[in-house]
This record gives C-alpha cells, sequence and structure tokens, in this order.
C-alpha cells in the first residue's frame, strides 16, 4: 500500500480525468467529469437523485467499471476491478445500507475476511483483539467488541463499519449520506470523529443530500448536476441557497410554508398496541395515539424503536399484534390487507423493493392498487384492465406530480430516484383515502425532489386528510409536523409540539435521555 502521509491539502491524491460512464443501452450518468481530491481535506460531493455523484464514486471504488478516461492515486495511473483492489490501495467506501452480519459480533465483522492466522492457519483472535482494541482507543470509538451487530444501535453499527476500514489500514474514506439515519446528538459525534480522522492523516469523500452538513463539514465543495461536474468550490463563506442554486439550476425554498392545521374528526386510533416478535422480543410496548383528519402527526425515532413494527401492524404485514387498530370508527384488525388498502394510501420506506416492480413499466407502477379498488380501470369485464383508462391514470399522475420520464412505456427503474418517488406518491396520494401513512417519503431524494414532494404533503392535509409521517430527518419532521410523538423501545414516551421544542430536546427523548420511567 502507497502510504505517504503527509496530510497536506495543497497535495494532489486523486485525480479523476475525464471521465464517462454510459449504462446500457444509452443512459451518460458520468459525462467528462473532472475532479481533484486534495490530501487531508474532507472534500463533500452533492448533486440531484441520478446527478452521477455516487456512480462516479463507485467508479473510483471499482464496484463498477467505466467506458473511458482516467483515474490517478497519488500520480499513478489506477482502474481497479474490484473494490478489494481499492482497499489495497487504501481506499474504503461506507455505504448507505450497512455490509454487517447480524449476528456476528462487532469484533467478527471487522475482523472478516482479513483475519491474523498463526501456525497452520489458525485464526489468532488475540492478536485480533489486540489491534482493532489499540484502534478503538485511538480514534476514539467507544464500541463493545463482543456486542453481537443485532443488539447495538444504528450509530454504533456505522461505527463498525468506520472501524472495518480502518482496521485495513485506508487513508481515504467515501461516506455515503452517513446521516441518513442518527439523531442530532450523533451527528454532532460523527462530525467529531470525522474530523479527528482528519487531523490523523486521513482523507474524507463525503456524499450527502444535506447541506447543513455539507456546509459544517467541509473543505472543499463538488456540485454535480446530470452527470456533469458543475462547479468545485472552497468552503468559505459559501451558504445553503448557492449550494441548491447550484445543484438544481433555480432557487429552493428550505421552508415548507403552511397554514395553521384545522384538525376534523378522528381518522386513526390505536389502543394499547402491542407486539411480541418470534424471538419473544416486546418490539411494541402499549401504543396510544390518534390522528385527526387535516392534520400531520410525526413520528421520531432511532430506527429499529419499533417503528417497522408499527407500520406493519398497521399495514396486516403483522397480524398476531394485541389492541386496536381502527381507522374512521371501524376496527380493521381483522380484514385483508386488500380491504385496509381501501381505507388507506401507503408510501412504503423502500422505494425500489416494496413500492414498485422494478421492471415494470411506469404504467404497471402508476396503476398498482387502484387496478384492485378502483372499477374506472375496468371496462365490462372486472377481470381485465382497460388499457386506455390505465394509460389515462398514468398520464395524469406524470402531469399532476411532474415527473420527467423517458416514455410512458419505459420501466420504472429508467427514472432517477426522485422521479420513482413521485410516480408512487402521485399513485398513493390519487387513492383520494382519508388516512395516508408516509415511511420515510423523502429518503435519499435531492433537495428539488424533496421540496416538491414535501408541498405535496400539505397539499394533502390541507385537503382533509390525516397523516401519519414516519422519518429519519428531523428537519422534515419539524417542517411539516403538527404533532410530533417520539418512539423509544417500542414506547411512545413523548408527545411534543413542534413549534415549542428543539431538536435537541427530541434528540434526548429519542436517546432515552429523556422520558423514560427508571
Amino acid at each position: 500500500m502507497v502510504n505517504a502521509k503527509l496530510n497536506r491539502p495543497d497535495i494532489e491524491l486523486i485525480k479523476i480525468s475525464s471521465l464517462v460512464k454510459i449504462y446500457p443501452p444509452a443512459t451518460l450518468a458520468v459525462d467528462q467529469v473532472d475532479l481533484t481530491i486534495k490530501e487531508g481535506e474532507i472534500h463533500s460531493i452533492i448533486g440531484e437523485n441520478g446527478a452521477g455523484k455516487s456512480t462516479l464514486m463507485k467508479a473510483l471504488y471499482g464496484l463498477i467499471p467505466y467506458n473511458s478516461g482516467k483515474i490517478y492515486l497519488r500520480g499513478k495511473e489506477i482502474n481497479f476491478g474490484s473494490p478489494k483492489e481499492a482497499v489495497r490501495a487504501g481506499i474504503g467506501m461506507v455505504h448507505q445500507e450497512f455490509m454487517l452480519i447480524p449476528s456476528y459480533t462487532v469484533l467478527e465483522n471487522v475482523i472478516l475476511g482479513v483475519e491474523p492466522t498463526g501456525y497452520f492457519g489458525v485464526l489468532n483472535k488475540r492478536k485480533a483483539r489486540e489491534r482493532v482494541e489499540k484502534l478503538v482507543e485511538e480514534y476514539n470509538l467507544n464500541l463493545n467488541l463482543n456486542a453481537r451487530i443485532e443488539d447495538i444501535s444504528v450509530a454504533a453499527r456505522q461505527k463498525v463499519e468506520i472501524l472495518k476500514l480502518l482496521y485495513k489500514d485506508v487513508d481515504i474514506l467515501i461516506l455515503d449520506e452517513p446521516t441518513a439515519v442518527l439523531t442530532p446528538q450523533e451527528i454532532e459525534e460523527l462530525f467529531s470523529r470525522l474530523k479527528r480522522l482528519k487531523a490523523m492523516e486521513k482523507t474524507i469523500i463525503f456524499i450527502s443530500h444535506k447541506l447543513d452538513e455539507v456546509l459544517e463539514l467541509s473543505d472543499t465543495i463538488t456540485v454535480m448536476r446530470k452527470g456533469k461536474k458543475v462547479t468545485t468550490m472552497v468552503n468559505e463563506n459559501l451558504t445553503k441557497s448557492e449550494l441548491a442554486r447550484a445543484m438544481v439550476g433555480r432557487e429552493v425554498v428550505f421552508t415548507v410554508k403552511k397554514d395553521e392545521a384545522r384538525p376534523g374528526d378522528e381518522v386513526l386510533r390505536i389502543n394499547n398496541l402491542t407486539y411480541t416478535d418470534r424471538y419473544k422480543q416486546e418490539r411494541l410496548k402499549g401504543i396510544n395515539f390518534n390522528i385527526r383528519k387535516g392534520e400531520i402527526v410525526g413520528l421520531a425515532g432511532v430506527e429499529g424503536n419499533g417503528q417497522f413494527e408499527l407500520v406493519n401492524c398497521i399495514m396486516g404485514l403483522i397480524d398476531d399484534y394485541q389492541g386496536e387498530i381502527l381507522i374512521n370508527g371501524v376496527r380493521i384488525d381483522n380484514l385483508s390487507i386488500l380491504e385496509r388498502r381501501k381505507l388507506m394510501a401507503y408510501l412504503p420506506q423502500d422505494r425500489k423493493d416494496t413500492g414498485s416492480a422494478q421492471d415494470l413499466s411506469l404504467i404497471s407502477n402508476s396503476i398498482m392498487t387502484h387496478h384492485r379498488i378502483n372499477p374506472g380501470l375496468t371496462g365490462r369485464w372486472e377481470a381485465l384492465l382497460d388499457p386506455g383508462a390505465s394509460r389515462e391514470l398514468t398520464g395524469q399522475i406524470i402531469d399532476k406530480f411532474n415527473v420527467l420520464i423517458p416514455g410512458i412505456d419505459a420501466p420504472i427503474s429508467s427514472l432517477s430516484g426522485g422521479n420513482q418517488q413521485k410516480v408512487i406518491v402521485g399513485r398513493e396520494f390519487m387513492l383520494n383515502t382519508d388516512f395516508v401513512l408516509l415511511d420515510q417519503p423523502t429518503r435519499g431524494l435531492d433537495v428539488g425532489s424533496i421540496e416538491f414532494i414535501q408541498k405535496e404533503i400539505i397539499r394533502k392535509r390541507d385537503s382533509g386528510v390525516g397523516i401519519l409521517l414516519i422519518s429519519a430527518d428531523l428537519d422534515e419532521l419539524f417542517n411539516l409536523s403538527d404533532r410530533l410523538l417520539i418512539i423509544y423501545q417500542g414506547r411512545i414516551v413523548a408527545e411534543v409540539d413542534p413549534a415549542e421544542v428543539d431538536k435537541e430536546e427530541v434528540g434526548e427523548y429519542m436517546l432515552g435521555a429523556k422520558g423514560v420511567a427508571s
């Protein structure tokens, strides 16, 4: 491994020259991009969904081949055939979806694949532990090496991912949306850790949609748009508005304008909802709350504290819970998923695996659920869909929700993430139900798509619909919610008015430092 640790910001560490990546048959994902990363800096790369930033980093990291151009590391041309080659050269990547084995311990995950061995190839676990313990102490990571991944927090799992790379002795860390599921306190801790890594001669490439974080952390910021590099700027006196304008090519409003809520009749009530999973773990513990028409109730919590189970109970994907769930005064506990869908719209957190069928056409994805409950999509024979009506509904979604598409018959996978989400939001909002369940509606989206979808959520509320909003983004919860519930270890530990609390106080509830009975 090349290991020239000079930590001087004028040293050119990585140089990308005229890089081109084309996804078949003709999607130009990266278009003649030039980029320089200097040694010892935190360099952020920002852009809309589909701007090419992740593709560029995947090409650098050896995850995908590129069509033309050159990449240099410390002046030497490189072209990694796999991430393993990149790691050997000192480059590591922490993905948004963690690559950890839940049933293994922290130590086992860190050394997996690079285990030190002694005579006859026997694992030298003592030597491995000593080295990992030294890294934990050196970088102040505060991890229990004996804990199983499934038993630690999301923030701790992220530390494990970073520790894995430090164990492999990488000097360059690429972090993809690392704050997506962290509380304000955990984000502050992560930033302190990243600055410490920089001080200890590491170079960090930071990919994020959160412009406040980019401005706080970065030495240098590169903006990409539609596969091209728009600009690279030194982070001196830059503003959030300037970055957003460079990203999307227009002014972006960050504060959602909304009138005061006018709640009406109760639309959702949950009484004493309790759920114990097959491992005898109590995931929901006596959940009680209600939602009225014309209001947005937000649910804040560190992921893994019962949100997933709550959504699945409401949807009918979990049916062995105790307690009551009522929509418009009707108990839905014994209703099928289809019968429940007649009463609620639902936006799942995973738009690719749950919210859509990626290989199917835009039309097929637009009429999902509608095809079972909307008689206007069938002709005389109920078992047969009316192709004209299906195309008409799809066209309405495209027009009303400003979806950019290559063609109405194209697969939904050919759309950017933001446009895929607009299709799913449009499909669900056009069901015209009194209750809407939104699970991470803007996760992973760029500022332009977030702005559009949040305005549609407010418009839906103002039409008299009751909304349950689950989000890991506290900015979003504070912007949109009329009331805010906080969940911790399966319990609702607080209900607050977003106008009367700050994010730090909500973060304390989320971490169990406040509102939990001893």
